[in-house]
């Protein structure tokens, strides 16, 4: 790759085509960062608070696209994974991800196997949760194992279009009331709102798979700085939807639920009590619509999981093999990405068919709270970096170093993602440490 590849100067061939053609992997990292999780959470906050935190959902759209941006950037700048950025800050970095990826990995996969299950068993109640959750672990390996990143990318988009019926249209059913939305957009903290405000603020499409951005460009083949400005706007449009999804969720908790009293579970479950109200408000053709969209909400989580993790587990196992980067089996197809693939699918199986282990899901909870902050934190690092004292070509040029702008919003996100941490360490400690 010659400098002038690498520092932007050659022509911006990707800006020749359509902006609408070029949009693909920002929406494939929001359809899968925005699971049942994230929507059940600004439900309920529109239930117990009606619009007063509409402005966090719309902050913590703006928050992701900072993060999401900062790592596409520091790839196409370098010309280098995430992974080998951080692996060039120390060790310290390769003794966190190690453990997180595999642990992460175990738990997650039993969780988008059994969210993609409920909304199937809701539909069809004579379907056993346990079996569906595996049927659909293992639908899932199979569509990522034997398909291109191309047609993947396809089926995500064919998800989105399904959330978007359904998420978008409940909230126009509820006829909501204009004026009260835009005051919701005034920045007031509620009482008893605060923890509220940082977990729809940190869990708007926010996970591990916001860093695997850079490796969907690369599977993209948007692999050098002309693909730049391409990547702004693939980024910006793919959250400008998640946005959408967000505030249609909070809608729907404002005018449906918060002004008829009507409480449901923090869980995915409270998407099938959800459909269940719309059922009986709308019709039961519109209950089926939403359950088919909560369904593509969990499952292009867990597809996108399957395929993205997965190209960062290939990246990391593969940079401790010394193999070049981009070699093939760190890519889509490749050995190690699919590895990672049964090691998402097989084994969390065992959790379905048991009571999960106490210590497996405290340091899932421990280590993944640490995620979010480690993110920000790092890239602050990165995008500032002068030198580099440990790898080659991992400086960013200068023209692609973070401004004024972009430090200040990594600050935010590291503060507020380190709030989010204590707060989940606190959550999960306090049951074997009282004094929490």
């Amino acid at each position: 790759m010659t400098a002038a590849d690498r520092t932007g100067s050659a022509p911006p061939a990707a800006d020749q085509a359509p902006r609408w053609k070029v949009v693909g992997p920002g929406l494939v990292v929001a359809a899968t960062g925005v699971g049942a999780a994230d929507l059940v959470a600004t439900l309920v906050a529109g239930s117990k608070f009606g619009y007063t935190l509409l402005w966090v959902a719309v902050l913590g759209a703006v928050i992701k696209v900072v993060l999401v941006e900062g790592a596409g950037r520091y790839s196409l700048a370098t010309g280098r994974t995430i992974f080998e950025g951080w692996r060039s800050l120390g060790r310290w970095t390769t003794w966190y991800f190690a453990p997180y990826i595999v642990v992460w990995g175990l738990v997650y996969g039993a969780t988008a196997m059994s969210s993609t299950a409920l909304p199937l068993v809701a539909l069809f109640p004579d379907l056993s949760l346990r079996w569906t959750a595996v049927a659909s672990g293992l639908v899932g390996l199979a569509l990522v194992w034997f398909g291109s990143y191309r047609t993947f990318e396809k089926v995500i988009t064919v998800f989105v279009a399904m959330m978007f019926v359904a998420v978008v249209g409940a909230a126009v059913l509820t006829l909501p009331n204009l004026g009260e939305v835009v005051l919701g957009l005034r920045p007031i903290f509620p009482d008893d709102s605060v923890i509220n405000v940082l977990g729809i603020a940190g869990g708007v499409g926010g996970t591990i798979t916001l860093a695997a951005y850079g490796y969907w460009l690369r599977e993209k083949g948007w692999d050098t700085p002309r693909f730049m400005r391409v990547m702004r706007i693939d980024n910006g449009v793919a959250y400008a939807v998640t946005g959408v999804f967000v505030v249609s969720m909070l809608i729907v908790g404002a005018e449906l639920l918060y002004s008829a009293g009507i409480a449901i579970d923090s869980g995915d479950q409270g998407l099938v009590q959800l459909a269940d109200v719309l059922q009986d408000r709308y019709g039961e053709v519109f209950g089926v619509v939403f359950l088919v969209g909560f369904w593509a909400s969990s499952f292009s989580s867990l597809i996108g999981v399957w395929s993205g993790v997965s190209l960062m587990f290939a990246d990391f196992w593969g940079n401790l093999r010394d193999l070049p980067s981009g070699h093939p089996a760190t890519r889509t197809g490749g050995r190690y990405f699919r590895a990672y693939m049964l090691w998402l699918t097989f084994p969390p199986m065992l959790l379905l068919l048991l009571d999960r282990p106490v210590g497996l899901i405290l340091a899932y909870g421990v280590l993944g709270a640490f995620f979010m902050p480690f993110l920000a934190v790092t890239l602050l690092v990165l995008l500032n970096r002068r030198r580099d004292g440990a790898l080659e070509h991992t400086e960013v040029p200068q023209q692609w170093r973070n401004g004024w702008l972009s430090n200040a919003l990594l600050v935010l996100c590291a503060v507020l993602f380190a709030a989010l941490a204590l707060n989940e360490l606190r959550g999960v400690l306090a049951p074997y440490l009282p004094f929490l």
